[in-house]
């Protein structure tokens, strides 16, 4: 009876009309912020910050996730439709996605993203209702060896986010994990393979990596004169019966994934779109279609990005506890406005905990309302001959990667990652794993040195723990798999080149 009665409030609160408006300016900016490559949310709820001095704290918090949970739907978009994955969590989708893109399935492919995202966010939101308290406590029983070994499981996983050589996936992960390893040494401070150049000090962007080995990269290989690029004729905008069918049972995968990993601080919302793909890709009876346009390599992704996104607000709103560097923004907003996050924000400010978890709702509702119309508008962006695409995609990269810094080294830095990814394609290297391994790599070297202080250099830490021995389990049984003869055969089936 007390949750309807919070709901209630939670429905009076939201449904003001000022948060109903700064809700919906929040989910619109997030998608147009999505769709541009590089700004991202975390600057641009920084940037916004503030603004929101003079709001009410309810009317500040609810604009500011919504531009959040609304840069996970626009990331999709230009994944699908020119291989630009404007976010992390988007670049799993673009492996399929601009595959049905090219084939002319970019209404499909961009539907079932916005459907996806649609009925994961909501369940997302259910969950933190429901069950936000116990998952929180859950997420306290991880501590530094088990993110250790959570962080071992997602790479060795990611090698089915590859087609052909598990080695040459395993070497992807490794040369994505070096490329974490620039910058200043976490403890000491000391640069580490920055070869004197001072912009590498803070290491290297993601954006910068993810808009030249996915974008740049595949302008590359279609300017090739035996790859010229073709796009065939839109057949429809709309998923059909068979595509409805295929992709619930993902979806519901994604978002129970994307639910449980989103509460994880640091890994989590990261790790639940790679590991939907990878899911997906193992349990499919037809593996060789994913990369090549498989309708559930994108509708488990976009789920478990956007249940993730969902999610990640339990240990914030439950414990006080930021769960990525958006969640640290959405915490000083919390404090800006004299409010200290935890447990007593649920007794304390009620109108404010429940109005935010049913802004969500309400967000989610506006972003469906906001990008299905935009779809058929969308899917004629590929229309465009490519003499014109080509060059604007580069120009908005240019301008995304500049705008990180006002630096032209980031505009250096996709041209690198573009013809290197361009390379490492030309010898059949897939760049996901290597996306992969440079977003976690910083994470496994964090969590290991963590591990390594608390048990005074002892590495029998990560096998003493049940939570930790049983992830490490998990990563072992996940590469002797796949180089049994069946996966391997498979494998070589789905790529044309052995494994």
């Amino acid at each position: 009876m007390n949750l309807v009665a919070d709901l209630g409030l939670g429905i009076s609160t939201a449904l003001a009309p000022e948060n109903l408006f700064f809700c919906f300016l929040g989910v619109m900016l997030g998608t147009l912020v999505g769709v541009l490559p590089g700004i991202g949310p975390t600057a641009t709820i920084a940037l916004l910050l503030p603004i929101t001095f003079n709001f009410e704290p309810v009317t500040a918090l609810i604009m500011l996730a919504g531009i959040y949970y609304g840069a996970q739907y626009g990331g999709s978009t230009t994944a699908i439709l020119v291989n630009l994955p404007g976010e992390s969590s988007s670049a799993v989708t673009a492996i399929d996605g601009y595959a049905m893109a090219r084939r002319g399935r970019a209404g499909p492919a961009l539907a079932t993203a916005a459907i996806g995202s649609f009925i994961a966010g909501t369940v997302g939101t259910t969950v933190i209702v429901l069950f936000g308290p116990p998952l929180a406590r859950f997420a306290l029983e991880f501590g530094a060896p088990e993110y250790f070994s959570l962080v071992v499981l997602g790479l060795i996983a990611s090698i089915a986010l590859a087609q052909g050589s598990i080695l040459k996936a395993l070497a992807m992960i490794a040369l994505g994990v070096l490329f974490g390893t620039v910058g200043q040494d976490l403890y000491t401070g000391t640069p580490r393979f920055t070869f004197g150049v001072r912009e590498l000090f803070d290491g290297i962007n993601f954006v910068s990596v993810a808009v030249g080995m996915f974008g740049i990269a595949e302008i590359l290989r279609n300017l090739e004169g035996e790859q010229k690029r073709s796009v065939m004729g839109i057949k429809n905008l709309w998923p059909s019966r068979d595509d409805i069918r295929r992709v619930a049972a993902p979806i519901f995968r994604g978002t129970a994934l994307g639910s449980t990993l989103g509460v994880l601080p640091g890994a989590g919302h990261v790790l639940a779109p790679f590991g939907s793909y990878s899911i997906e890709k193992r349990i499919s009876k037809q593996p060789q279609t994913f990369g090549n346009g498989a309708i559930e390599g994108v509708a488990g992704p976009e789920a478990a990005n956007n249940a993730a996104a969902q999610t990640s607000f339990i240990p914030l709103l439950t414990l006080g506890l930021p769960a990525h560097p958006v969640m640290a923004l959405m915490l000083g907003a919390f404090i800006i406005h004299g409010i200290t996050p935890g447990p007593n924000v649920l007794i304390d400010e009620p109108a404010l905990f429940w109005g935010l978890i049913v802004s969500m709702w309400v967000g989610n509702l506006f972003l469906v309302l906001l990008n299905v119309p935009l779809i058929g508008i969308w899917v004629k962006v590929l229309a465009i001959p490519q003499r014109v695409l080509f060059p604007t995609i580069i120009a908005f990269a240019c301008i995304g990667t500049f705008s990180l810094g006002l630096n032209p080294y980031h505009v250096y830095a996709i041209a690198f990652f573009g013809i290197l990814g361009y390379f490492l394609l030309k010898l059949g290297c897939e760049p996901a794993p290597l996306l992969l391994g440079f977003v976690l790599g910083p994470l496994l070297e964090e969590y290991l040195r963590r591990s390594m202080i608390i048990s005074r250099g002892d590495p029998s830490i990560f096998v003493t723990r049940p939570i930790s021995l049983t992830l490490l389990i998990g990563a072992v049984l996940a590469i002797l798999i796949a180089f049994l003869p069946a996966i391997r055969e498979k494998r070589e089936q789905a790529s044309g080149q052995p494994a």
